[in-house]
């Protein structure tokens, strides 16, 4: 399709990843091929179910408790007091997990990062546009007025912005927080 997605990857939002203590999603070995998972005591899963979560596929991979109760490291993979779940992992299908890893693994590099600098230029000119024109929602019907009102849109983004460069004014108006506020009003 040559769609290139230029967008920074959530981190691990498990307990494990928080914590930066015990074994998180990327500490397990995913084998698609077998439909195994293998932890990083070595121990291999013993269930593999395709499923649906919340409309998107996923693969959910479940440790044998036998396997889990036993193991010495046990507090730093799973929390499960009960007798009969071990560890369990919910992953996305093998296109989906490859992407992620790829996606990850080059957004620390000074080359994608230039390119989402220009991305997040582009996002700021689309949240202007929104908050000052109200872009999001054509005022008229039919293609040739509709169009009028995103020239006029612009022209409108264009002069607000000469006139901040001219004037020295920044057009980025980082939000304060109610404490920061208050901290303020009581230094004055």
């Amino acid at each position: 399709m040559g769609v290139t997605l230029v967008t920074p990857l959530l981190a691990d939002t498990s307990r494990q990843a928080r914590a930066g203590a015990g074994y998180d999603r990327a500490g397990f070995t995913l084998d698609f091929d077998s439909e195994q998972a293998q932890c990083p005591q070595g121990k291999t899963s013993t269930c593999w179910n395709a499923v649906t979560q919340r409309g998107s596929d996923a693969i959910v991979i479940k440790f044998a408790a036998g396997t889990c109760r036993p193991c010495p490291v046990r507090e730093q993979c799973t929390r499960s007091t009960s007798p009969k779940y071990g560890r369990q992992l919910t992953v996305p299908p093998r296109g989906v997990h490859h992407a992620q890893q790829t996606a990850r693994a080059t957004q620390n590099t000074t080359d994608w990062r230039a390119r989402y600098a220009l991305r997040a230029g582009v996002e700021g000119t689309i949240r202007q546009g929104v908050a000052v024109t109200g872009m999001r929602r054509a005022r008229y019907r039919g293609l040739p007025k509709t169009r009028l009102e995103h020239v006029y849109s612009a022209v409108a983004l264009n002069l607000i912005r000469l006139d901040a460069y001219w004037n020295g004014h920044t057009l980025d108006r980082t939000r304060t927080s109610h404490l920061a506020r208050l901290d303020l009003t009581l230094a004055a």
